[in-house]
């Protein structure tokens, strides 16, 4: 017998009495084969109609089954450092790019807790474009960060970059961030999963929306269900803005997830001038948050000082979100 008849031969059980042994025995072409009697018509209907709904249900079950509101339809709400994020209430996440010096990531603190913002970030690690770029101070980094978030009793994201270092970090901040350099870091994204604090997850560059769920399905499935997604902008034709920021990706991810989702206006656009009305676009879609970068003094910053806001610019914009998030609540 050919191969392709082999493949594509069915093979029907006997009873053991009639085959001695109850082996499947191959088809005859002409019919029933022997020893096998057809299925009664309204089984052999139950069978077919139970074989369509199983294709129908691979077919349509998302590939990120634990991040997908067709397994959880209720919002899920994580809570970093004592903030729920997801709950309804915007949350605001502000500070500088880069923690620079002791006396400056103190006075960022200060100073956006005074005008209303809900968690201090700042960046000790930063992984950078090109290696001549500043990197950022490390584990001293974190320890200002750290005494700055007690001193203005905020919270602290920071970013981790390697699994080395989540132990560490962790240590000192409230929400670890994987950067969007690392959306698809599966090392790190593992080591994450098994970590003792909630990850914020930014989007990469040129990630679709799937491949932004199925990363947070490494953590989900690793044991970390407290995930929060970060839309920061992501890479296309247009060069006026440093990202093109996803919006309506926003309002997608809403409903095809049950985890929070945030927006950074700071690196979707990389222009000072546009992280306010995008800021307020972004509320307006139905963001649960904003993490935006604010430097006392942006002018010097050592990182991303061109998208930063000045203090008295966050105040500014904290004075006009407030009845903006009420409204995309009602």
């Amino acid at each position: 017998m050919s191969s392709r008849a082999w493949q594509t031969t069915p093979l029907v059980p006997t009873s053991p009495t009639e085959s001695g042994g109850g082996k499947p025995r191959r088809a005859r072409s002409g019919g029933a084969a022997a020893g096998c009697a057809p299925l009664p018509r309204r089984a052999a209907t139950r069978a077919s109609a139970s074989l369509r709904a199983a294709v129908a249900v691979v077919a349509v079950a998302p590939p990120f089954r634990l991040a997908s509101r067709e397994t959880r339809p209720d919002r899920t709400v994580v809570v970093a450092g004592g903030v729920a994020i997801g709950s309804g209430d915007l949350v605001v996440m502000a500070g500088p790019c880069s923690v620079e010096s002791r006396q400056q990531i103190r006075e960022a603190a200060r100073r956006v807790q005074a005008t209303g913002a809900h968690m201090l970030r700042g960046g000790a690690y930063k992984p950078r474009t090109s290696p001549y770029d500043f990197q950022g101070l490390g584990r001293k980094a974190l320890e200002w960060l750290a005494e700055a978030g007690l001193e203005s009793g905020l919270p602290v994201v920071t970013e981790v970059v390697s699994p080395e270092d989540v132990e560490l970090v962790a240590e000192h901040a409230d929400l670890l961030q994987v950067g969007a350099r690392n959306m698809q870091n599966y090392a790190l994204l593992r080591r994450l999963a098994t970590a003792p604090k909630p990850v914020l997850l930014k989007r990469g560059p040129s990630a679709t929306i799937q491949e932004w769920l199925l990363a947070a399905e490494y953590l989900l499935s690793g044991g970390n269900p407290r995930v929060v997604l970060c839309e920061r902008g992501i890479r296309t034709f247009e060069t006026a803005t440093r990202n093109t920021l996803d919006l309506a990706g926003v309002a997608l991810v809403k409903q095809l997830t049950h985890l929070p989702v945030i927006v950074d206006p700071s690196h979707g656009t990389g222009k000072r001038a546009l992280v306010a009305p995008a800021s307020r676009a972004a509320v307006a879609v139905g963001a649960d948050g904003l993490l935006i970068e604010v430097h006392p003094c942006p002018e010097r910053a050592l990182s991303d000082g061109e998208q930063s806001l000045d203090p008295v610019q966050f105040a500014e914009l904290m004075s006009t979100l407030r009845p903006n998030s009420m409204a995309a609540r009602a």
